[in-house]
């Protein structure tokens, strides 16, 4: 804690004055009873108390919950412009809220909540959000793991609690025109953290005949078009995902280099479809799969199957060209993700080109945060 850890876990509790109930706040002394931190408190999670200020007593009060709002803010002044309508406004325990995050897309604003600690405080978030920001709607989402607490002990589901909102969002990344579905959608609707890396590969797409596995709606594959790509091609096991696709880019015909990419979609399940062995190869080929570790159990065989899936992927990739990997899995390191890339990449003569984490909006304060990987390169 003195060094800025946001967590205390239930075994490193010595004792406590009384049981205390969902988002009270906990004041955490040392053994010599001097004052630590205080925290949001949760006595059915592991995560028993969720660091809210650390070092010098505080009072925690109306007063200081909006300071610590208007901070958070802050923190984006000048990283966008009118170009760009939706990212990330709090980012967790790395701006200070911890297991509560607040999404922009547009004139909507989208709160997720991951942690039981913030439902009886719901109604104090939404007044300072709305006070701040005045949006025309916000739209509540729930983390599995808490939803059913939420109905049964506090009447909270989620959907729109302040204003209107549709169920899906159109919003503005880097000039381009996307659809996040704030309801119903992966996330808080759109995959926003790999922002920066999309434009990267618009950089890299000149001409090119492009591969975007596990292509979600196809926003690589978008940055890859209006990069003048003559050939994007989508896989993914998912047809509301794909027809996502088909939508996004609709939405961008306007733009002549977009509207001259040839796009082609396939569903299927990308594990299977690499492994398979196909005869075409690519210029470029993306390789963003979902978290392969869920648990600390899983890393093993994560790192494996990351090793597995890049080493099919490389294959397809024509000499001279270039593979994008990702890796979402918080329980991989990026010192694990990058080996597991080299591995695979032996049989060639590899160049990186970049290496990236999060980005700004998304920035971290503490290692288990960390979950964001992705780097390019290119195979000889």
């Amino acid at each position: 804690m003195r060094s800025g850890h946001p967590w205390v876990f239930s075994e490193s509790v010595r004792d406590l004055n009384r049981e205390g109930q969902p988002g009270e706040l906990a004041v955490i002394y040392s053994r010599d009873d001097r004052f630590l931190a205080v925290g949001l408190y949760d006595p059915a999670s592991p995560l028993r108390v969720r660091i809210l200020h650390q070092g010098k007593p505080a009072v925690i009060d109306a007063a200081w919950w909006r300071d610590n709002l208007h901070r958070a803010l802050a923190r984006r002044d000048g990283m966008f412009d009118a170009d760009t309508t939706g990212y990330r406004l709090i980012n967790g325990e790395s701006d200070g809220w911890p297991g509560l995050v607040l999404d922009r897309y547009g004139d909507t604003l989208v709160l997720k909540l991951y942690s039981a600690v913030w439902l009886p405080r719901l109604q104090e978030v939404v007044d300072l959000i709305t006070a701040a920001l005045a949006p025309a709607g916000l739209v509540l989402r729930l983390s599995r793991n808490i939803t059913p607490a939420a109905q049964r002990d506090y009447g909270i589901a989620e959907g729109v609690i302040h204003g209107q909102s549709p169920d899906t969002v159109l919003f503005l990344e880097n000039g381009l025109r996307f659809e996040a579905e704030v309801r119903h959608g992966q996330k808080t609707g759109f995959f926003l953290d790999q922002r920066e890396n999309r434009r990267r590969v618009g950089l890299l797409s000149a001409g090119a005949d492009v591969l975007n596995t596990f292509s979600f709606s196809g926003g690589f594959s978008l940055y890859a078009a209006r990069g003048r790509a003559r050939r994007v091609t989508d896989l993914d096991i998912s047809a509301h995902a794909l027809a996502a696709g088909d939508r996004n880019f609709a939405l961008n015909h306007h733009l002549r280099d977009v509207a001259s990419c040839t796009r082609e979609t396939i569903q299927a399940d990308a594990f299977e479809w690499l492994a398979a062995g196909q005869r075409h190869r690519y210029d470029l080929v993306i390789v963003d799969p979902p978290s392969l570790a869920k648990r600390e159990a899983d890393r093993a065989g994560a790192i494996t199957a990351y090793e597995r899936l890049f080493a099919s992927a490389m294959k397809l990739v024509k000499r001279g060209g270039t593979l994008v990997a990702a890796s979402c899995s918080a329980h991989v390191t990026a010192e694990e993700f990058h080996a597991a890339v080299d591995r695979a990449a032996l049989p060639y003569s590899a160049q990186h080109l970049w290496a990236t984490g999060h980005a700004s909006d998304h920035a971290v304060t503490f290692t288990e945060a960390r979950y964001l990987k992705c780097t390019a390169l290119r195979l000889h």
